[in-house]
């Protein structure tokens, strides 16, 4: 599926993780990304969180399935987001499953669970090879510029 990860968030690299959305439905999406050691902010990461075993940092795959959800919550909008942001409002039940190492391939999912207004609450999971890495509960809210506090 062909989709415009970068027209839909305002993350650019080296901080845009989502290589690219294979599913997507009215309230869900499953996207993928490869963790490339030789990038180069997975290089500084990988040589520095535990060096000579790296393994990819939890709070770095939880905004892997937060940008996912920023698409997702794009999608639904529609251009409609009035030149607003998401951001994260919300994280429960995060779980980490399994280690996360250097070039894994993931397998992003996240679901609406129920939209108010300008929030939208999801869960979400990564995979690696089958096996689940990462799960939470979350919500993110759509924030105009303008909006946000000085």
């Amino acid at each position: 599926m062909e989709y415009d990860v970068a027209g839909a968030i305002p993350h650019r690299d080296p901080f845009l993780f989502i290589d690219s959305v294979t599913e997507l439905t009215p309230d869900s999406i499953r996207a993928a990304t490869t963790l490339r050691p030789d990038h180069p902010l997975w290089k500084q990461v990988y040589s520095g969180h535990y060096p000579g075993n790296p393994i990819t940092p939890g709070v770095l795959l939880v905004e892997v399935m937060l940008q996912a959800a920023a698409v997702l919550a794009a999608d639904i909008l529609r251009g409609a987001a009035d030149g607003g942001a998401p951001v994260v409002t919300r994280l429960r039940d995060v779980k980490f499953r399994n280690v996360v190492p250097p070039g894994a391939e993931l397998d992003i999912r996240v679901s609406l669970t129920e939209r108010l207004s300008n929030a939208f609450y999801m869960k979400g999971s990564i995979a690696v090879g089958g096996r689940t890495a990462v799960q939470a509960d979350f919500a993110v809210a759509i924030v105009r510029p303008d909006a946000a506090p000085q």
